[in-house]
């Protein structure tokens, strides 16, 4: 007779234990770290299509941004906010669709003054530094290539990245001057020509002024990487994809 209750409380306890578990990976995620997958070429040659980024949540203070990506509610204050630095690069909410979550690099801070000439940046009036660096392959969704020019970038502050550029002229190397307003930042992409960023209005698809309330976390490295142009080969050759060197490495 007393079987049936015994295994009722090994049952019981076996479902407390996993709900236990859930809770301390979803609050893990929402306050350290989340794991995010690169589905795009708008970070090359930064991040590649199919990086598995590990971005860090503590950096910026938390607020409804920061739930695990699944749990979708509406924008909220943050609490211990902190602005990004210049040069980050972050993981966000769209601010067109709060589901979906992009990465870009952080160009401008709050109250600066901004503007593009001929794919040059300008900061408050100074342009900032770039210098030619050879050229690299820029990966296509459907897993083919184009070459594109390499540029290494200074910011103000002397932060330094790499970016590529697949023309001389583009609509969006142009852009008048704007201030960027309060609790906002600027971003762009690295793959200059291949980025709907703050350089295209929301309203056109773009990202527009990014709130600070949008930011999830800042991307400290790349945990996995495989490359998806090995869908289209035999199943038995997708272990070649993998990129190993990506592994565990750091992103500046």
């Amino acid at each position: 007779m007393s079987e049936n209750p015994s295994r009722a409380r090994r049952w019981g306890k076996a479902a407390f234990d996993l709900a236990c578990i859930l809770l301390v990976v979803t609050a893990a995620k929402a306050a350290i770290a989340e794991p995010f997958y690169v589905p795009s070429g708008s970070m090359e040659p930064t991040l590649l299509i199919g990086d598995e980024l590990l971005a860090t949540k503590f950096p910026y203070g938390y607020s409804a941004a920061s739930l695990p990506a699944f749990v979708v509610l509406p924008d909220s204050g943050r609490v211990f906010g902190a602005l990004p630095k210049r040069g980050d690069v972050v993981v966000f909410r769209w601010p067109g669709d709060r589901s979906q979550v992009w990465v870009k690099r952080v160009i401008g801070l709050p109250g600066e003054r901004i503007s593009l000439d001929r794919g040059v940046v300008s900061i408050n009036g100074v342009a900032v530094k770039i210098e030619a660096d050879g050229s690299g392959q820029s990966e296509n969704e459907d897993g083919s290539q184009t070459t594109a020019r390499r540029f290494i970038e200074t910011l103000p502050g002397g932060r330094q990245h790499v970016f590529f550029k697949l023309s001389s002229r583009n609509p969006l190397d142009t852009m008048p001057e704007t201030v960027i307003p309060e609790d906002h930042v600027f971003v762009m992409g690295d793959n200059r020509d291949n980025s709907a960023d703050s350089r295209v209005p929301l309203a056109a698809g773009g990202v527009g002024m990014l709130p600070v309330a949008n930011l999830i976390g800042r991307v400290d490295g790349i945990v996995a990487s495989w490359d998806l142009g090995m869908k289209s080969q035999p199943l038995w050759t997708w272990p070649k994809g993998l990129r190993l060197s990506r592994f565990f490495s750091g992103v500046i």
